[in-house]
């Protein structure tokens, strides 16, 4: 008898156990799906004012943006996911309005080279646009009418390193064994600058580089041409938006630089 009311305690304590902590873990559920939903209203309002903001900016309306100096931005490069890079249309679209911009020379990049499979096709819609190796230095530099387009991607900077590598390689080696001198070299960022401009893969380095994708990151673009680049990351290409564009050049043309290249 006694062991028999001794259980059946023991089942009462057990149920009254499993009941806490059951009720502890729709508790902490519960508190879990009320932040997920503030998180959640948080972002939806965030993504409304953006659109609002980019709606007055792109309309006019606010007029801080209207004008600034757009001879800041001397060349652009815009780098792309390449899954996103198969949008021809929006990189298209996103050109036009940076040409509307008065931004003239600009370098697009993906890793996998999508876009300079489609550089005909991007030529094509444009006015007055050009391949940049294909420009002269006056269009380059000092033509308002003429947009210059830079095709790019993670394969050329890696050929670019081979090239000045090797290029480095023939002309201090070399020269080493012919001093006798058989002690190592160091190579400094002076003299591989020297090298990628000796077989052309130098490149200008952009003023502003734009990112679009779900990334924050440059995605393999040269890290020898971003040395001063600032560098802004714009969300998925589908979503982009013409006044974000113009807002993110305003900053970058209202920021103070007290350094020169």
């Amino acid at each position: 008898m006694l062991l028999a009311m001794e259980f059946r305690n023991e089942m009462r304590r057990s149920c009254s156990d499993s009941y806490i902590v059951q009720i502890g873990k729709m508790g902490i559920r519960l508190v879990w799906h009320i932040l997920h939903l503030l998180v959640s209203m948080f972002y939806v309002a965030l993504g409304m004012t953006h659109v609002a903001e980019s709606y007055l900016i792109s309309s006019g309306l606010w007029k801080k943006y209207r004008a600034f100096n757009k001879g800041k931005v001397r060349y652009l490069a815009i780098v792309v996911e390449s899954e996103e890079a198969y949008q021809t249309s929006n990189i298209i679209k996103l050109l036009l309005w940076l040409e509307s911009i008065g931004v003239k020379h600009i370098c697009l990049y993906d890793a996998e080279g999508i876009m300079k499979k489609s550089k005909e096709a991007i030529l094509e819609k444009l006015n007055n646009a050009t391949l940049f190796e294909k420009a002269s230095e006056h269009d380059k530099l000092l033509s308002e009418n003429c947009m210059t387009l830079e095709f790019a991607s993670f394969s050329d900077g890696k050929e670019a390193v081979a090239k000045a590598a090797n290029f480095l390689l023939r002309k201090y080696m070399t020269s080493t064994a012919l001093n006798g001198n058989q002690e190592e070299n160091t190579f400094t960022e002076a003299q591989m600058a020297d090298a990628l401009k000796a077989i052309g893969c130098n490149g200008p380095e952009p003023d502003l580089l734009l990112v679009y994708g779900p990334v924050r990151c440059h995605l393999g673009f040269p890290a020898w041409r971003i040395r001063y680049t600032e560098i802004v990351h714009m969300g998925p290409l589908k979503l982009m938006r013409y006044g974000s564009l113009i807002k993110t050049i305003y900053k970058f043309t209202m920021v103070r630089q007290n350094f020169g290249k």
